[in-house]
C-alpha cells in the first residue's frame, strides 16, 4: 500500500540525527516565503524534506526564540513531520533516509575497516556472511556502516544525468546499512568494534566505508577491501511461473552473462530423463526507467534476466532442473539442482493447495536496514512458506512485493530471500502501487510510489502469462480453480480493456470442471475497514465496487482476495453491501454473493483499523499473516487465516456444495427463462 497506514518509524533515531546537526553552524537554505522553494520542497524525498524544515526553524529560532522554546518547536515538527508521514505514507525506503547527495570524503589516517574473506562462495553459496572490523578515533554514537556494490563508488563513476544542481560526490545509495555499535555498545567509548553482514550473489564486487555525521551529513572516514563472489556471473535465485497453458513451466533467472557471453538453457526433466530449452535474454538501462531514485541513486546494473519455457509437463508429475550456460569457449557454468512438480490439468479433481498474500516485501536477516523497520514480518512469512513448503502447490504474492521504491538492488535481495519457495512452486505475482505507480507514465493512479520504476522491475524479473507485460492483468488456471488477476495500477472500470478482460476470465471458466472461481487484485476492490478506507466513506478503493460487483456476483464469484491494506479481515459472502448469508464458519449450497479477504499483512508495517463496526465484517486480525485455500475436490474447500509469527490458523471456513448450487439462481445472476415447453 502506497498510502494510509501506520509507519513504524522510530523517533529517538530521527531526534539524534537533529542533535548531530545542532552541533554544527547550519546556513540558510530554504526561504519559505518563496513559492519556488515551496515546490522543489515538494518533490524532495521525505527526509529532505525534515531536513530544509528543521534547517528552517533553526536557523529562525536562533535568531528570535530562547532556547528551551525553539527546542519544544522542534520537537513538535519531529512529531509532525512523523504524523504527516504516517497519513500520507506507510514508509520510505530505509535507503531513502540518507542524504547521500550531501556526502563528502574525509577519509581519516587513523580509521580503517577490514572484510573478510575476500572471496565468497568458494563451494558455489550464493549467500554468506562477511566480518567486518572497523574503528576511528573519534566515534560517534550515528556513525554508520554502508555496503556498496560496485565497490568503487567514487566521484568518478557519477553519470552524468543528475537532477541535482551540484553532483554528489557519492553517486550511489549504498545496497544495504548498519549503524556502528550494533554488534559493539560501547564503541563510542573504545572507537572500535566488529559487524557481521550478510551478502548475496549481485554479479559485482563488494566494498563497505564507515561514515561519521550521521545519515543527514554522511562523511566517508575509512573504505575497507573488496570482497567478492567466486563466481559472481553464476546463474542465480530462480523463480518459476505457470505458462500460458496449463502444461508449462517458466523459469526465471538472474545471470551476469550476457548473449555474447554465453548461450542460457534449462537442463531438465523427470528423474532418469533430461532435456534442454533455451533461454530468452532480458535487461534494460536507465533510460527504461521513468525517474529518481531508480534512475539516479538507486540505480544499479541489473544483470541479465533469462527465462526458459518448458513445455508438454505431464499433470502432477516431479520433475528436476538446473540453469546452465555454456560459454564460447566449450566450457559450462551449471546451478545446482532444484524440483518441481508440474500443474494439475483443468478440472483434475486432486487435492490442491494455493497460498495468497499480498505486501510481505523483504528484510535482512543480519538486522541492517532497520531504521524504520518496515517490513518487519516479512522474514517470518517467508520462514513459514518454506518450513510448509510440502503443503504448497502454488503461491500468489498480489502486488507490492519488495518495495524496492527505486532502489535496485533490492530486487536481487527479495528474489534470494523467496528462492527457496519460487524455485520449487509457481511464484505468481500481481502489480502494486509501489511496482508501477508514476506521474505521466499511464498509471492509473499518478503518485510517485514506485521510486520511478513505473513496472519495469516487476515486468522483467518475474514471468506472468499476461498478452503485455504493461498491461498486467492476466488469468491462469490451477486444476479446480480458476484465478483472474487484475492489475489496480490500470482502470479497471466498465469500458476499459480491462473490465472487458475480467468478465471474460469470468465468463470463460467452465465450472462444472472448476468450479473455485477467485478473483485477486493488489488494492482493496472489495470491503475492508482499513481506517482511511473509512475516513473516505468507501470502505474500499475509491471507485472499486462500482463496476465489478455485478460482475462478481453475475458470475458467481466465489472469493475476492485483496493486498495494499496491511492487516487481516474477511467479509460474509454479500452483495451491493448486503450479506447474502449469516453463516460464518461453513457455507453449504450457493453463496449468493461473494466473500472479500484483505491479505496485505505478509510483511510490511501494519495498518490500523477503523473504530466503526460494520455488519459485513466477521474477522479483523491486526497482524502479519497469510491465507491458505484447500480444494479436496470438486464439492468442498477449505480457506485459513495463518499467522506469520507462528504458522497456526486464526480463521477458517468451509465451503460445501455440488454443480447444482453453482447453478442456482441467485439476485442478479439469474438467466433468461421462457415459459414455453
Amino acid at each position: 500500500m502506497g498510502a494510509k497506514v501506520e509507519s513504524s518509524h522510530k523517533i529517538p533515531k530521527v531526534v539524534n540525527d537533529l542533535q548531530s546537526l545542532k552541533t554544527q553552524k547550519p546556513k540558510k537554505i530554504l526561504n519559505f516565503s518563496s513559492t519556488a522553494s515551496l515546490k522543489v520542497c515538494s518533490f524532495l524525498p521525505l527526509f529532505s524534506q525534515r531536513f530544509f524544515i528543521f534547517h528552517a526553524v533553526w536557523d529562525i529560532g536562533m535568531k528570535e526564540m530562547k532556547p528551551v522554546r525553539l527546542l519544544a518547536i522542534l520537537l513538535v515538527v519531529v512529531v509532525a513531520t512523523l504524523q504527516v508521514e504516517k497519513a500520507s505514507s506507510h514508509g520510505y525506503h530505509p535507503l531513502s533516509r540518507i542524504a547521500i547527495h550531501r556526502a563528502t570524503f574525509a577519509l581519516e589516517e587513523p580509521a580503517y575497516i577490514q572484510a573478510s574473506p575476500s572471496v565468497l562462495g568458494l563451494r558455489g553459496q550464493n549467500t554468506e556472511w562477511v566480518k567486518l572490523e572497523f574503528g576511528t578515533e573519534n566515534p560517534k554514537i550515528d556513525d554508520w556502516i554502508g555496503v556498496f556494490s560496485p565497490a568503487n563508488f567514487s566521484a568518478s563513476t557519477c553519470p552524468e544525468e543528475n537532477p541535482r544542481v551540484f553532483p554528489p560526490f557519492l553517486c550511489s545509495a549504498p545496497i544495504k546499512f548498519q549503524y556502528a555499535n550494533y554488534s559493539t555498545p560501547g564503541y563510542k567509548d573504545t572507537g572500535k568494534g566488529f559487524l557481521k553482514l550478510q551478502l548475496i550473489n549481485q554479479r559485482l564486487e563488494f566494498s563497505f566505508a564507515l561514515f561519521s555525521g550521521g545519515l543527514l551529513n554522511p562523511k566517508v572516514v575509512a573504505v575497507s577491501n573488496h570482497v567478492a563472489f567466486a563466481n559472481p556471473d553464476a546463474p542465480v535465485y530462480p523463480r518459476i511461473a505457470q505458462g500460458k497453458e496449463w502444461n508449462e513451466m517458466t523459469v526465471t533467472w538472474t545471470s551476469g552473462y550476457g548473449l555474447n557471453d554465453a548461450e542460457p538453457f534449462v537442463e531438465w526433466g523427470p528423474r532418469g530423463e533430461t532435456t534442454r530449452s533455451p533461454a530468452v535474454t532480458l535487461t534494460f538501462d536507465r533510460r527504461s526507467l521513468c525517474g529518481a531514485p531508480a534512475r539516479t541513486v538507486g540505480w544499479r546494473d541489473p544483470g541479465f534476466i533469462h527465462t526458459s519455457f518448458l513445455k508438454e509437463l505431464w499433470p502432477n508429475r516431479q520433475y528436476t532442473y538446473k540453469l546452465g550456460h555454456r560459454l564460447f569457449n566449450g566450457t559450462y557454468i551449471w546451478s545446482r539442482t532444484y524440483q518441481f512438480r508440474a500443474s494439475p490439468y483443468p478440472g483434475q479433481n486432486s487435492l490442491q493447495r494455493i497460498v495468497i498474500f499480498g505486501d510481505m516485501g523483504k528484510d535482512e536477516a543480519d538486522g541492517s536496514n532497520e531504521y524504520n523497520n518496515f517490513q518487519p514480518g516479512s522474514l517470518n512469512t517467508t520462514k513459514q512458506l518454506i518450513r510448509d513448503l510440502k503443503n504448497i502447490d502454488i503461491v500468489f504474492h498480489i502486488g507490492d512485493i519488495c518495495y524496492a521504491n527505486g532502489y535496485l538492488s533490492q530486487w536481487d535481495q527479495f528474489t534470494a530471500q523467496v528462492e527457496p519457495i519460487a524455485s520449487t512452486v509457481p511464484y505468481m505475482i500481481a502489480s502494486g502501487n509501489h511496482e508501477r505507480d508514476w506521474p505521466g507514465t499511464g498509471s492509473f493512479y499518478q503518485n510517485m510510489d514506485s521510486g520511478g520504476e513505473c513496472g519495469v522491475l516487476a515486468e522483467n524479473m518475474f514471468y506472468v502469462p499476461t498478452e503485455n507485460r504493461a498491461k498486467f492483468w492476466y488469468k491462469t488456471d490451477y486444476g479446480m480453480f480458476r484465478f483472474c488477476i487484475a492489475d489496480t495500477e490500470h482502470d479497471w472500470r466498465e469500458g476499459t480493456e480491462q473490465y472487458k478482460f475480467i468478465e471474460h476470465c469470468l465468463a470463460s471458466v467452465d465450472r462444472q470442471k472448476q468450479p473455485w472461481l477467485i478473483f485477486l487484485a493488489h488494492r482493496v476492490l472489495g470491503y475492508s475497514s482499513d481506517f482511511y478506507y473509512a475516513e473516505e466513506g468507501s470502505f474500499a478503493e475509491p471507485m472499486g465496487r462500482e463496476s465489478l460487483q455485478k460482475l462478481w456476483q453475475k458470475y458467481k464469484v466465489d472469493i475476492g482476495i485483496y493486498g495494499h491494506v496491511h492487516n487481516y479481515e474477511r467479509t460474509c459472502p454479500i452483495y451491493q453491501n448486503i450479506c447474502t448469508d449469516e453463516e460464518k464458519r461453513h457455507y453449504k449450497g450457493s453463496l449468493n454473493g461473494t466473500i472479500h479477504v484483505v491479505a496485505g499483512g505478509a510483511g510490511a508495517s501494519l495498518s490500523t483499523f477503523t473504530a466503526i463496526q460494520t455488519k459485513w465484517s466477521i474477522f479483523k486480525d491486526y497482524d502479519h499473516g497469510f491465507v491458505k485455500l484447500t480444494a479436496f475436490d470438486h464439492s468442498n474447500l477449505l480457506f485459513e487465516y495463518k499467522k506469520s509469527r507462528d504458522g497456526q490458523v486464526y480463521d477458517s471456513f468451509r465451503i460445501s456444495r455440488d454443480y447444482r448450487d453453482i447453478l442456482a439462481c441467485t439476485a442478479d445472476s439469474c438467466p433468461s427463462t421462457t415459459l414455453a415447453s
